[in-house]
Order: structure tokens, then C-alpha cells, then sequence
């Protein structure tokens, strides 16, 4: 017979999390120590960014100012599943309990979770591979572990989250890698483990983005259109002028879209020897377009909110020179195309915040469970008018980018 004194408030919060947290992807893999700065919901935190520095030639001391550079996370997403079930129900054992109700609502609240995390994509702008073109070797892979070689992201803590159909292609190859346990690893679990460095995961909560209309023939309106990083260090983004859109067209860019501009190249972040700067890299420096929708003005111009900020030297040079005008600018992707966004990324990068809520009074059927960052609350209350028990589970939390150069998106 089923041990009813099993279903306590407490023993099934403590199921719920468990769940929720067996069913996150990027919520699991995404850094969660902020915890402790939140008290309630609005809250928000401010993170400071390491102050960096560049050397200097001869005997002769130079002083730097200290720049010191932050980002925050906002506790703003207020999310509940509720469900109800009939007073016989409460004879069931925790484990069928859990498998009726309790694994179900976790699912979609962790789907939830994710879809947040995985629309960060938008804030970060280096892409690599093809749009439309669905990754599909380790060569892919490996092309996005170079580009975060070059752009001085640690090796270290690297996952990699992808669409089912590139994580499948991929699982694939390894069998002709010589890999075959891995492969049926990532078959029956969904990660494929490290692979070109990254811990790789399948993700359902992936998005597509729409590249927009493009209009025209896009190019830098005025030069030296620059930052210095004083100016930008708590936001990490500048406005860039632009012409030669179609006259009064909307949605010539998206938030989300990625471009280059000519003779705008990116540089290793890490200082290059001495006065001379940082070292210039063999290809165009990428920008990503931070508003949600661009339109053009009767002239065909647009004002266009970008990161990372155009900053030309010191410790925080983003970039080997400043726009000229009339350089021309180039959308990665066709006008409208819709491509998968598979999303590379060190542990830091993305940083996701769940938080205690506040317990209601004159409820005796309540519990909150919090571990390893994650935090959930479930209360049960009693419809007389239907003879059922009703329950709900909620969860606090928020999301950011907070290191968005220690990403890069996998076109797909």
C-alpha cells in the first residue's frame, strides 16, 4: 500500500526541485552564484568587470586611471505552473506522485527558464559558420573554439548548446572520429560531453533569428564615430550612425543581427607589446545590432545602437580603427533569412539568478526548496466547492549576458 505520509509540503518541494533542475539545459550550465546579492522582485545587481591595464616601454613610470566597468542583472521574470488533483490522489507514493504532476510542471517551467537564457543570443555579437547552414562536423565546432582562442576566453568551463538537428548531425561524425561510446552517449542522454573543448548539450529551447529587410546599401554615416570606454563601461554599447537605406523603410536591422564594417578589424583583447596596441586580427571586428526593431528616416538614415563599443586604443581597444565614412556595412545573413542560433559559451558569460519568494500566510500546505543556485516555492490550497486539492509552483528569477565577449554564436 502507498505510504501517504510521504506527500508532506516539504518532501514534495524537494522532488520538484530536483526535477526542475534535472530538466534545465542552459539554466544547469549557465554561472548562478548572485544568489545572495537579491532580496525581491525589481532587484537589481550590479557586477563589476576586471579593470584592465597596458604595458609600458622604458624605465620611466606611466600611470593608468583606473576604469573600473560593470553590468547588472535585474530579478524581473515571475513564472508559476498550478494543476489540480482529486482528494484521492493524495493515497499515491511520492514517486507516482511526482510522475503524474510534479516531473510535467518542472518540464515546462525549466522550458521556460531556458527560453530566456537562450535569447540572450542577441546580445552577443560574434558569429561564426553559415546562416542556414546547419553545423554538422566537428570542424564546426572547432571553428567556434578558435574564435574564442583568439578573443582570450578561457579553455576552461566551455559548453556549447545546439539545436537537435546540429547536435544529431554531429553525434554522427564521432563514430568516424573513432568515438563510438561517445556517440552513443550523445544519443541516449543528449550530451555529447567535450567535444573541440566545449561540454556540448542538445537544446529544444534554442531560437531562430529573422535578419532584417536590409534595404539599400548600408554604409557609415560621418567619421570617427568612437567610445571612449569611460563613457560606455556600464552599458558596453554606443550609437552608430548609419546611410544609404531605402528612404523610410522599417525594420532594415533587428536586434540580434550581426555585421562588419570595412576596414574595421577585430584585435585579441589581450594588450599586444608595449605602446604599439593590440594585435590585429585577420578578419572584420563584429557588431551586433542592441534595438529591436531599426527604421530608416525619409533620408535613409538610421541611428543604431550596437555592442561592443568602437574603442580604438588603451586596455579596453575593441577594434584596429575607427569606421571612415561612407565604409560600407555588411549583414551577416539574406534580407528576412530566419537561421538557428546554436550558442558557445564560458560558464561566465551567462549568469541566471533564482531567489527565494516570500511564503503566504494562512497556508499550512507550503515549502520552499533552494540548492545549487536554483530555488522554488509550492503552496496547496483546498477547493471545497470541486473537492480538489489545488497546487502551484513558482519560481523567481532573471538573466544576462554578463561577459557577452566570452560567447559566439553557431550559425545555423
Amino acid at each position: 500500500m502507498a505510504n501517504t505520509a510521504l506527500l508532506t509540503p516539504s518532501v514534495i518541494a524537494k522532488e520538484a526541485l530536483m526535477q526542475l533542475k534535472n530538466n534545465l539545459v542552459f539554466g544547469k550550465l549557465a554561472h548562478r552564484q548572485y544568489k545572495k546579492e537579491f532580496a525581491k522582485v525589481g532587484d537589481t545587481v550590479t557586477i563589476r568587470k576586471p579593470v584592465k591595464f597596458v604595458t609600458t616601454d622604458g624605465a620611466t613610470r606611466s600611470n593608468q586611471d583606473v576604469e573600473e566597468g560593470s553590468t547588472s542583472i535585474k530579478l524581473d521574470q515571475r513564472k508559476h505552473v498550478s494543476w489540480n488533483f482529486n482528494t484521492q490522489d493524495l493515497t499515491l507514493s511520492v514517486d507516482e506522485y511526482s510522475e503524474r504532476y510534479v516531473k510535467p510542471a518542472m518540464i515546462t517551467l525549466a522550458q521556460t527558464v531556458d527560453a530566456y537564457g537562450a535569447a540572450l543570443y542577441k546580445k552577443v555579437w560574434n558569429l561564426v559558420g553559415t546562416p542556414g547552414t546547419t553545423p554538422a562536423n566537428y570542424a564546426a565546432l572547432g571553428a567556434v573554439a578558435q574564435r574564442m582562442t583568439e578573443m582570450a576566453v578561457p579553455k576552461q568551463d566551455r559548453r556549447a548548446c545546439l539545436t537537435s538537428e546540429a547536435f544529431h548531425k554531429i553525434a554522427g561524425t564521432l563514430t568516424t572520429l573513432n568515438m563510438p561510446q561517445e556517440a552513443a552517449k550523445a544519443w541516449a542522454s543528449g550530451e555529447i560531453g567535450n567535444l573541440a573543448g566545449f561540454n556540448t548539450h542538445e537544446s529544444v529551447n534554442l531560437r531562430s533569428h529573422t535578419v532584417g529587410s536590409k534595404a539599400g546599401t548600408p554604409l557609415v554615416n560621418g567619421a570617427n564615430q568612437t567610445s571612449a570606454y569611460r563613457d560606455v563601461m556600464k552599458t558596453g554599447v554606443q550609437t552608430l550612425n548609419l546611410k544609404g537605406f531605402t528612404a523610410s523603410q522599417a525594420g532594415v536591422l533587428r536586434e540580434g543581427d550581426v555585421f562588419t564594417i570595412a576596414g574595421v578589424f577585430a584585435v585579441n583583447p589581450v594588450p599586444g607589446e608595449g605602446s604599439s596596441g593590440k594585435t590585429v586580427l585577420p578578419y572584420l571586428q563584429q557588431f551586433v545590432v542592441r534595438q529591436t526593431v531599426v527604421n530608416s528616416d525619409g533620408s535613409g538614415n538610421a541611428a543604431v545602437t550596437i555592442s561592443p563599443a568602437i574603442i580604438t586604443s588603451g586596455p579596453y581597444q575593441t577594434v584596429s580603427a575607427a569606421p571612415a565614412d561612407s565604409a560600407a556595412i555588411t549583414v551577416l545573413g539574406a534580407a528576412n533569412q530566419v537561421f538557428s542560433q546554436n550558442l558557445c559559451f564560458h560558464k561566465n558569460a551567462l549568469a541566471m539568478v533564482t531567489v527565494p519568494l516570500e511564503m503566504p500566510d494562512g497556508v499550512n500546505w507550503k515549502a520552499q526548496e533552494s540548492a545549487e543556485g536554483l530555488s522554488i516555492r509550492l503552496v496547496k490550497d483546498y477547493d471545497i466547492n470541486n473537492d480538489v486539492e489545488i497546487v502551484r509552483a513558482d519560481i523567481l528569477f532573471g538573466w544576462e549576458a554578463i561577459y557577452p565577449e566570452l560567447a559566439v554564436r553557431l550559425a545555423g
